[in-house]
């Protein structure tokens, strides 16, 4: 099996043994480097990543573990990050509920207000059309 690069490899394509050959090119040099593959009991393929860094000498590769994962790993990763989503957006969800409650308690209360002032004010207008006919009344009967 040949892995040109950093191509995605799974762990049902590769047979216990499997031989990752990665191409490496630098200064004028070529070369294929082997890397043998091991299948873990879960599943999970340890594959290599083959790099060159500026601190080695030309032609010389070095290679770190990056995990290949199992399809059902991958469901299970696919399954977290939602129920993370999920959790954060019920998260929110309570905060905005929260906000609403509070903004329609402070609209209710200026409603509440607004209507013992206009109470206030209509009791006192027909206090005052009482006092106005009484006296258009008492002028009108005086003459």
């Amino acid at each position: 099996m040949t892995n040109a690069g950093q191509g995605a490899v799974t762990a049902a394509a590769m047979p216990a043994g499997t031989t990752i050959v990665q191409y490496t090119q630098g200064d004028g040099s070529q070369q294929f480097v082997t890397v043998p593959v091991s299948i873990s009991p879960a599943g999970e393929v340890q594959a290599y990543q083959i790099r060159a860094p500026s601190s080695l000498p030309a032609g010389v590769v070095m290679a770190t573990p990056t995990g290949i994962t199992s399809p059902q790993q991958l469901a299970e990763e696919s399954a977290r990050k939602r129920e993370l989503r999920l959790m954060k957006n019920r998260y929110k969800n309570r905060e905005a509920a929260r906000e609403c409650r509070r903004r329609k308690k402070e609209y209710v209360k200026c409603l509440e207000t607004r209507v013992a002032v206009l109470e206030q004010q209509n009791k006192t207008l027909i206090e005052e059309l009482k006092s106005l006919k009484e006296l258009y009344c008492h002028k009108a009967e005086t003459e």
